[in-house]
């Protein structure tokens, strides 16, 4: 029997489901992978666009911010399924995800050295649809690679380490970029943060193996076939349609309260120093979110359980928000930050578990994933189009607040109707 097909059932191991645990070695790699690829995101996000906006344009920063990122997103939600729809039928000698790990970083990259010198908005709103095209092919690939390789009862586990890579490859990013921006400007900030996205995509691709898919296994490739499998029926699948609906809610209710909060602590709280002043919440926040993640992902798989570990998530979360609706002032960020941070993580642990538990079948995991995935890019259309609005006409940045709360409170409603997990 070949080495690409298991004894058990006569399928290739790239397509059976992972029974032994995964090292220290392979998880370690796949941690440094994903915070190249969240520093990527999020340094953007939290510090360049926003000071690249008021660059550009001082009078209308947030309207431009808005566009750039919802045009990105938009971006995002059409490349996560479509590199995990490719990557399922990828049969190459290299594995079947790892050739588009390295062209998502590569498209990345260069998409940060266009932001570098982007001249006004056009060049601005182009690169960062590169930044999200390939960052995006590189999370639908590295998010298969948990349901390719991780045994269920191990996936809380990893998927907490996953968690605390996208905190600290947001709170590592804010400080490359900010040491960076003292240093020279936008453009070597940007330029670090393509060298890191190439880098923990490399070690990852290099270091690590990926089953190749024998051309026999191949899913169809008839065009029309392809665009009906990318819908995954609510009907047929509802369990995999709640758990979008939860992630999605948590999403936008995190989308909601952090994508703004330059602007609130210069704007609302007044703080002296805004930049300074994201770095301390993004210590709490990320200290808070390790030990989140690290305590759910633990108890998560020796209980065997995931709903609690979400629902209690979504309650801190969700108080969090309330805190900053009540005070907007310095101390309330300071303890709002920390709890934020917590019920995040633990909502990480246990989310990539219990979402890939509801993947309909094997031979689509990175499309379904890719799907998945949506539920996590599309807040970054919806917010930066609603959030003007509710902070001009909504009780600003209390009534963006509220609905961050009112959000979160919503998938803890919605992941209770997902019968296949504990």
């Amino acid at each position: 029997m070949s080495s690409e097909t298991t004894e058990a059932a006569g399928l290739p191991v790239a397509l059976a489901e992972p029974v032994v645990r995964v090292r220290p070695g392979w998880m370690s790699l796949l941690f440094f992978a994903n915070i190249a690829l969240w520093l990527g995101v999020y340094a953007p996000i939290q510090v360049l666009l926003p000071q690249q906006a008021e660059l550009l344009d001082q009078v209308n920063k947030e309207f431009v911010l808005g566009l750039v990122m919802g045009v990105g997103a938009v971006v995002a939600l059409i490349v996560n399924p479509a590199v995990g729809l490719l990557s399922d039928r990828t049969c190459s000698r290299f594995g079947r995800r790892h050739p588009w790990t390295v062209i998502g970083a590569v498209v990345a990259a260069v998409g940060l050295l266009v932001l570098a010198f982007a001249p006004d908005v056009a060049l601005m709103i182009v690169g960062w649809c590169l930044v999200q095209a390939g960052l995006n092919g590189m999370l639908a690939t590295l998010m298969s690679a948990i349901a390719d390789r991780v045994p269920v009862g191990q996936r809380a586990q990893v998927g907490g380490l996953v968690g605390i890579a996208q905190m600290l490859g947001t709170v590592l990013g804010a400080v490359v970029v900010v040491v960076m921006l003292g240093i020279a400007g936008l453009p070597l900030a940007y330029a670090a943060c393509a060298v890191i996205v190439v880098v923990g995509a490399a070690l990852f691709v290099l270091r690590t193996p990926d089953a190749r898919l024998p051309v026999e296994f191949r899913p169809s490739s008839a065009a029309g076939e392809v665009i009906r499998n990318l819908w995954v029926s609510p009907r047929r699948n509802p369990d995999f349609a709640w758990a979008w609906s939860c992630h999605f809610m948590i999403n936008l209710g995190n989308a909601f309260g952090t994508l703004y909060l330059l602007f609130f602590l210069k704007d609302a709280v007044h703080y002296p120093d805004p930049d300074t002043g994201l770095l301390i919440m993004m210590g709490l926040y990320g200290v808070a979110l390790v030990a989140g993640a690290v305590l759910a992902g633990h108890f998560s798989d020796k209980s065997g359980r995931r709903k609690p570990y979400v629902l209690a998530a979504s309650g801190v979360m969700a108080l969090a928000a309330l805190l900053l609706v009540l005070w907007q002032s310095w101390p309330a960020a300071l303890a709002a930050a920390p709890l934020l941070g917590v019920g995040f993580g633990a909502y990480m642990a246990v989310a990539l578990a219990m979402l890939t538990q509801v993947l309909p079948t094997a031979q689509d995991r990175a499309k379904d994933l890719g799907v998945i995935n949506i539920a996590s890019s599309l807040p970054q259309v919806v917010a930066p189009l609603v959030t003007p609005l509710v902070l001009a006409y909504l009780g600003g940045y209390s009534g963006l607040f509220a609905a961050s709360a009112v959000a979160t409170l919503l998938a803890a409603v919605l992941v209770l109707r997902v019968k296949a997990v504990r």
